[in-house]
């Protein structure tokens, strides 16, 4: 049975991420079988990502045990249409959607939350886009303004999701633009508001906001799974649930170990996908 290899790198704004995929002859199709082979991510930090794209290119690869004749596809997406060495690009919403309904099948909507701005994407169960809705790249609720808000603060990326789940008076951020945001954060410090409180408040806000981007797309049941880089931050998880419940959306809101890698793996899916289309036109034209 002849199989279809494929690589997915997902440029961010704060990371790359790279992905091996293997599919069988009909791994394109809903219902083929993958094998994900190998992944690799590297937080950006003021270096050229397209350097990052090309050593992650090759990890994956010796990772994988591959060499580059044995890879049919090479799929990029987010900022990723640059990369000199990719077949094709795919625009992140498809390739989130798709991703995330891999890493849990069960997923209906997918909330993407990246370094500059967050996004409610509806899908069906073949990860296909049915409605979206996103925040503006001014927004208070993006992984960069959390980022610089805990740099003020003094706590390590890290620590913010534990800190955020150990509050007892929560004082939420009212001002939806970052730059406003970071001033009420500001002010909350000058007053003695403990930094469990002002993390936890700031995830409220956040969580307010993406809890309205579901709604807006139309989303009422089933499951919601978190993408991007703050998927694993278990304060905003928290925070979510939270607003969920509030809201009275039903609506089971997840996280999932690899859901920073949700873009680069629809890339790989979908490049899958392309290429065994393009095999099938030509086997038809032969």
């Amino acid at each position: 049975m002849s199989v279809i290899t494929t690589v997915g790198i997902d440029i961010g704004s704060g990371a790359v991420k790279t992905v091996a995929f293997r599919s069988d002859s009909q791994g394109h199709e809903l219902g083929g079988r993958y094998e994900w082979l190998a992944k690799r991510c590297e937080r950006i930090r003021r270096r050229d990502p397209m350097t990052l794209a090309q050593e992650g290119y090759d990890g994956v690869l010796a990772d994988a045990g591959l060499s580059r004749d044995d890879v049919d596809y090479i799929a990029t997406t987010g900022e990723g249409e640059n990369v000199s060495f990719a077949t094709g690009h795919f625009y992140s919403m498809t390739t989130h959607a798709r991703g995330g309904v891999f890493l849990d099948p069960e997923a209906r909507a997918v909330v993407d939350i990246g370094a500059l701005n967050g996004r409610a994407i509806s899908v069906d169960e073949r990860g296909k886009v049915l409605q979206y809705k996103m925040t503006s790249e001014c927004a208070s609720g993006s992984g960069q303004f959390l980022e610089n808000i805990a740099r003020y603060l003094g706590v390590a990326v890290e620590e913010i999701g534990p800190l955020s789940c150990t509050s007892q008076d929560p004082e939420k951020v009212s001002s939806i633009c970052a730059v406003l945001a970071e001033t009420d954060v500001i002010n909350m410090v000058s007053r003695g508001i403990a930094t469990p409180d002002i993390l936890k408040g700031i995830h409220l806000s956040m969580a307010s906001r993406i809890v309205k981007l579901l709604k807006v797309t139309g989303v009422k049941s089933g499951v919601a799974l978190l993408t991007g880089g703050l998927a694993l931050d278990t304060g905003l998880l928290a925070a979510i649930q939270e607003e969920m419940v509030g809201e009275k959306v039903n609506v089971k809101t997840v996280s999932h170990p690899d859901s920073i890698y949700a873009g680069a793996i629809g890339a790989a899916l979908w490049g899958a996908f392309r290429y065994g289309k393009l095999q099938e036109l030509e086997t038809a034209a032969a």
